[in-house]
């Protein structure tokens, strides 16, 4: 099912064009990755996706249920979220378990069900034996896993992640891509993440959105190009 539909977006600050002519979909049951250098504009690309900032020109459609027939539920991460101090007060488990109360509710008692999610979703990401930590005292790369391990706990059907691997070691980050891509494929999830690390997550990747400079413009404008991995890979350029 067809979650996200991007036509011949464009985006520009103030007068200097940075996306030009960007047209890419998302799907249910996918695991996409978007790619480019440094500056481009890749996390513009996802915040105009989302709403966050407004494209000048191009259409972006978001379906508005999952392919159980619910209202469609996104998760976004983010670059650098985890920054807890030292006095945050919550401990990890209460901090994922806050992650399931929008989902039943602020006011209703979380179930047995909710339970065993939180302990899941802290269990994929490693961080069950710390769930009693308190998040301030926790390592840059823990912090980041319990923040992922909220986000699985709120359940959504599509997870945007902009470079979610920050902090981890390379065994925390395959275990992580191989997470994403069980998601996509064994719970028809869908998922579009920012990485710096192409050839690390391209064995779990089905596509890769690679944004490429436009060379025809005088300004550092990129736009799309996509590429199949075994399953299928894209490029995309930037504006």
């Amino acid at each position: 099912m067809r979650y996200i539909t991007v036509e011949n977006l464009a985006f520009q600050y103030d007068k200097e064009p940075v996306l030009d002519k960007i047209s890419y979909h998302l799907d249910s049951g996918e695991f996409v990755t978007l790619t480019g250098e440094n500056g481009a504009a890749k996390t513009t690309l996802v915040k105009a996706t989302l709403g966050i900032l407004k494209p000048q020109v191009g259409k972006v459609d978001i379906s508005k249920t999952s392919i159980s027939g619910q209202k469609l539920r996104m998760a976004y991460l983010p670059q650098q979220v985890a920054s807890f101090n030292a006095g945050f007060p919550s401990t990890v488990y209460e901090f994922v378990k806050s992650g399931r109360y929008p989902r039943q509710g602020w006011f209703r008692k979380l179930t047995e069900h909710d339970e065993e999610h939180i302990k899941v979703s802290l269990e994929a990401v490693g961080m069950w034996e710390q769930r009693n930590s308190r998040l301030g005292s926790l390592s840059g790369g823990q912090k980041q896993r319990t923040v992922i391990a909220r986000m699985f706990a709120s359940d959504p059907d599509i997870f945007i992640l902009d470079e979610p691997t920050t902090g981890m070691d390379i065994s925390s980050k395959e275990e992580f891509y191989g997470l994403m891509h069980h998601s996509a494929k064994k719970h028809g999830k869908s998922v579009l993440m920012i990485t710096h690390d192409p050839d690390d997550v391209q064995k779990f990747a089905d596509r890769n959105i690679h944004l490429v400079r436009n060379q025809d413009s005088p300004w550092r404008c990129f736009n799309l190009h996509e590429t199949h991995h075994h399953h299928v890979e894209e490029e995309v350029d930037h504006a």
